[in-house]
């Protein structure tokens, strides 16, 4: 089963941007989270007990109620058995696009022994299909993501637009839950496992509207100017 270990940081946000020195590259995504339920999207894995598996995510048409929007994509045998055995009923579905020919559906739920660890599953998918379904999902962000040239893991750091600015979030993927980090100084506080910073809390119920309070409190923490106050 496919697996996720990774740390989250808030970034301080003083003006000079020190992580800024250790960028290996960057990236501007669009993302968005297909709702489950009878109104959303259906996300189902099928496994014929031998060698085929395929994922398929439907949603209703308004046109008709005989109609429905079908996206299928073959997958790995062993990731249908890991989906199924990770229980699909708590995961979330994501869609990214980088605005040009990449984009990937993922799959992810919470494991059980830790916040860090997680089952993930990714795919990439066609980008007119990535266009389509962001066009369907009611709930989206954008950022900009830059991979970080830092040791001791796979270190990568978000800057929010729009609703979610002026966010800025590190993530780092490592090895095992215990692997040892070095973390720089410009991560100013450790926010593995709390879910109201997740991409997905954020593209629900973005910063801007958090309670004023809640959201001076975290700016606060960041070191904010008092322009990003209010």
């Amino acid at each position: 089963m496919a697996l996720e270990i990774e740390r989250r940081f808030l970034v301080s946000l003083d003006a000079a941007e020190p992580w800024r020195a250790h960028v290996a590259w960057q990236q501007r995504l669009q993302q968005g989270y297909l709702s489950a339920g009878a109104s959303g999207f259906t996300t189902r894995v099928r496994h014929d007990g031998a060698a085929g598996a395929w994922l398929t995510l439907k949603c209703a048409a308004a046109a008709s109620q005989a109609v429905r929007h079908e996206f299928e994509y073959p997958i790995p045998a062993a990731d249908a058995r890991g989906y199924l055995s990770a229980g699909a009923s708590g995961f979330t579905t994501r869609v990214r696009h980088d605005g040009a020919a990449g984009a990937w559906l993922t799959l992810k739920c919470a494991a059980a022994a830790s916040q860090a660890v997680r089952h993930e599953f990714e795919y990439p998918i066609p980008a007119a299909d990535a266009r389509e379904l962001l066009a369907l999902s009611s709930q989206q962000l954008s950022k900009w993501r830059y991979g970080l040239d830092l040791p001791d893991g796979d270190w990568v750091l978000d800057v929010f637009e729009g609703s979610n600015a002026p966010l800025v979030i590190a993530e780092v993927e490592l090895s095992s839950p215990d692997q040892p980090l070095a973390i720089p100084p410009w991560c100013v506080l450790e926010i593995t496992g709390q879910g109201r910073l997740s991409n997905a809390a954020l593209a629900a119920t973005p910063l801007s509207a958090w309670e004023p309070l809640e959201r001076n409190h975290l700016l606060q923490r960041a070191g904010a100017p008092s322009s990003c106050l209010g």
